[in-house]
Parts: structure tokens; sequence; C-alpha cells
């Protein structure tokens, strides 16, 4: 489900903006709008997709690239959307109302591939990718006190999954099951991290899960506030999850990331990836592609998320675990990410 009414009023005034900016301008271009699907708006894939989103826009009327205006996408308004997450904005590439989305590479493959959470669904098989952006760290949080040292001290606590519909939420559950722990075994909810945070600080919650490039703003304004632990995804039961699961791989999250966390949490990972849907024009794909390789978008990036300086493209065009768009690929072969042929 795409959650529209935050950007309501200022899409509104962008749109009128724009608008009147182009109806002054006899040579005024097409206009187009781009809209991402990213997650919550105390996750990492939110202010991402608005990083991505400004790197790959360029209204009508705006200043030249070589001016030193936008580098995107000429005539393309882009919009960063938040939403629940990985499988949300599949279903929304899928029924339209997004033209791309961000995601995690094995929920992506589950859902061109029909495994999954996504078994006994019709294959979503117009599921295309744009790039491999970043790892997502797996954070199991836990209410400093608690007694909670590994997943199987959860037994008995109070413990908060992602919302349904989150990729967070399908690998914590394979996590759950590699350790012999199953939901039945705590007093579980389901909720986004940035309400799941204010019940720890409140008290009124033991621990809870979520996978996000770390440092994940929610969880970083937790940790300043209150004490935190940080469960560790080590040892046999981690070493199963990525035998049987081939889409994570070993992370870790560095000591001091989180304040307070003054040791190191080996942990696990999945891909974070920008998709879209093979019905989207190959130009459109290409452009796109483009405008978030641009020198201009490094800047953006480097500078505008701790995650960002991760996001390159040596890795783009790789992890993806389905194919890419046409688009795309064209802009891979052209600069040498991909072999000519």
């Amino acid at each position: 489900m795409i959650n529209l009414a935050w950007t309501r009023n200022a899409a509104l005034a962008l749109i009128v903006a724009i608008a009147i900016g182009a109806a002054f301008d006899v040579h005024a271009q097409a206009m187009k709008f781009f809209r991402i699907g990213t997650g919550g708006t105390a996750g990492t894939y939110f202010p991402i997709g608005g990083l991505i989103a400004n790197a790959i826009s360029n209204p009508p009327g705006s200043r030249p690239c070589h001016d030193g205006g936008s580098c995107g996408v000429p005539g393309l308004v882009a919009v960063a959307l938040a939403t629940n997450g990985s499988v949300a904005n599949i279903e929304g590439i899928q029924k339209g109302e997004i033209e791309a989305g961000l995601t995690q590479s094995d929920v992506a493959h589950w859902a061109h591939e029909g495994t999954g959470v996504f078994e006994g669904k019709p294959r979503v098989t117009e599921l295309r990718a744009i790039a491999n952006l970043y790892p997502e760290t797996f954070h199991v949080v836990a209410r400093r006190g608690a007694g909670i040292a590994n997943v199987r001290d959860l037994k008995g606590k109070r413990v908060a999954l992602d919302e349904p519909g989150s990729g967070s939420l399908i690998d914590a559950r394979i996590v759950l099951q590699a350790y012999g722990v199953t939901e039945k075994d705590f007093n579980i909810s389901y909720m986004k991290p940035d309400v799941a945070g204010a019940q720890l600080r409140a008290g009124s919650l033991d621990a809870f899960f979520f996978i996000g490039g770390s440092p994940v703003t929610a969880i970083a304004e937790l940790s300043s506030s209150v004490g935190i632990d940080l469960v560790p995804l080590d040892g046999p039961e981690a070493e199963k999850v990525l035998r049987e699961h081939i889409y994570f791989a070993r992370d870790k999250i560095a000591a001091g990331t989180y304040a307070g966390v003054g040791y190191e949490a080996k942990t696990l990972s999945v891909n974070a990836l920008l998709v879209t849907s093979e019905t989207q024009p190959d130009d459109l794909i290409y452009a796109v592609t483009r405008a978030l390789w641009n020198n201009n978008t490094r800047k953006l990036l480097d500078n505008g998320h701790a995650k960002g300086k991760m996001i390159r493209p040596e890795t783009a065009p790789s992890g993806l675990g389905l194919p890419l768009h046409p688009g795309a690929e064209r802009f891979y072969r052209e600069v040498g990410l991909l072999p000519r042929g």
C-alpha cells in the first residue's frame, strides 16, 4: 500500500510552481512524473529515495547542468513516497501506482520467481533492476537491561517485528526459524521501527527487528536517548541462514555506529535495489540510470546520507537476483561496467 498523504501538500505546491513557470516559457519541455516507493520515514529507504529523486529530477525551466543547474532527466519530476517497504513497492510497481521503488534483493527475487513470500501468487515477471545500491544490515535492537544477549533470549519478551509487507518481517522469520524460535515464543507486535523505538523508550517493548542501511535514523535517535544493545546474528545459526538463503551475506555494525554501543556486532545483510517495470520506456530508464551516476549525483550521495558513500556504479549491475531493465543495461554496457555484446 502506497501512502501518499505526507506528500500531497508539498507535491501540489511543486506542481503549481512548475506549471506557473512553464506557462511563461514558450519552450517549456513536456513534464513527466516519476514516483519512487521507499519505506517508512524513520528508515534508510526514505532519505536515500529522496536523494535519488533529487538527482534524477530536472523540471521544465531548470537551469542547465553545465551552468550549475539540475543534471537530471530533462522534464522529469521525481518524487520519493513513503510506503510499507519492499513488498509494497513491488506490488505498487506491478499495479502502476509507482514507476520505481526500493526493495531488498531477496524479496525482488522471490517476486520475479514466484517463490518465498510470493509463493502461490502470480510471478512478477516484468520486475526489472536499475541498480544495486548498498548492503542492508539486519538490526536486532534490545532495551539495555532487558537481559537479551542472543536471539534465544527473546523468548518470553515483548518483541516487535516490522509491518506486514516489509522485507524486514520476512527475513526476521527466516532468522528466527534458524534459531529454533517462533513468534509464539514471545509477546509479538508488528510496527515500523520509529513506533517500535518509541515503545522501547517508554519501557513497553523489549526488542525489535529491522533491516536497513546503518545507521538507521530511528535507531540512532533511540541510542542517543536511552541505552540499547545490538543482538548479534552469528555462529552456526547464521551460517544456516547463509547456506539456505543465497541473498544473505555476512555483515557487521562497527563499534560506535550507534551512541553507547562500543562493540562490534556481527550480523547479516541483503542488498538494497532500485527496481522498476520492464514496461517503462527503455530511453527513460537509460536516462534515469545515467543521471543516477552523474558526477553531481556523486556529491549528493556522498554528502546526503552515511549510506550514500556505499552507492557505487561499479557494484550497481551485480548482486541483483533479477534481470536488469534494458535501458539500465544499455548504460552499464556503454560505460564498461558490463561486457559489450
